[in-house]
């Protein structure tokens, strides 16, 4: 199946703070079809201390999602993951099953807080990597620590972590900070991912097309292609990227 994959979505329904409902999670998908997007991650959060939407639960609300897709005539393929705040016993919850890894993979999307220092980022990744776990750091453009220094992504990739950004924070629309970060970790080729991180139909919305355009033009296409294609084709059948 051709088109781009979204990695990274708060699409299903009723579960976290993306779509409220299953009108709106249908008006995402129409968006995300029209952008191109065929293959899709639905990643709803799971954070310490809440009541977090069950692996069975995720299943049972995609297979409901899919077929008014397919009644529409929007033949995507979905899969299941979760975006973890990070807890020191991650690993225990994945190793419970009681979270989702990304596509049934090895793969983990994992978030921090905005603030948390680079040795608590550094920890947590350390922690998953132990654990056997391929951890990819959500949007790690909005990180204060790596704001201040670009650079500490390097150190984050060395130790055996994955990198995702959000297409938005590319084109701008979270912010000339976060634009001139995302900037010069994609010139830096510091990047496995680009993500819509989409939660509704307006500036948080599934588009990635403007975004591979744009990065295609200014760091080429070949790149373009690993991050779009390739690196998510890979994480789906996991394979070491």
């Amino acid at each position: 199946m051709q088109g781009f994959t979204d990695i990274h979505t708060h699409i299903l329904p009723g579960v976290d703070d993306g779509a409220e409902s299953s009108g709106i999670s249908i008006e995402m998908l129409k968006i995300a079809w029209k952008d191109g997007i065929r293959q899709i991650i639905f990643t709803p959060h799971n954070k310490p201390m809440r009541h977090n939407v069950s692996p069975q639960s995720i299943r049972k609300i995609t297979e409901g999602l899919r077929q008014k897709a397919v009644e529409l005539g929007m033949d995507f393929q979905f899969l299941q993951g979760n975006e973890f705040y990070y807890r020191s016993d991650l690993s225990e919850v994945l190793d419970n099953q009681k979270g989702c890894t990304m596509a049934g993979s090895s793969y983990v999307l994992i978030e921090f807080g905005p603030m948390d220092d680079f040795e608590y980022i550094r920890g947590g990744v350390y922690q998953m990597l132990s654990g056997g776990y391929r951890p990819i750091v959500a949007h790690v453009e909005r990180y204060q620590c790596v704001l201040n220094k670009p650079g500490r992504v390097e150190e984050l990739k060395e130790m055996g972590a994955y990198i995702q950004i959000n297409a938005g924070s590319v084109m701008g629309q979270y912010g000339p900070n976060a634009k001139h970060v995302t900037k010069k970790l994609l010139k830096q080729k510091l990047i496995h991912f680009v993500a819509s991180d989409a939660h509704n139909m307006g500036k948080r919305s599934p588009k990635l097309s403007d975004c591979a355009a744009y990065i295609s033009k200014k760091y080429g296409e070949d790149f373009m292609q690993k991050l779009f294609y390739e690196n998510p084709k890979k994480l789906i059948a996991d394979d070491y990227i």
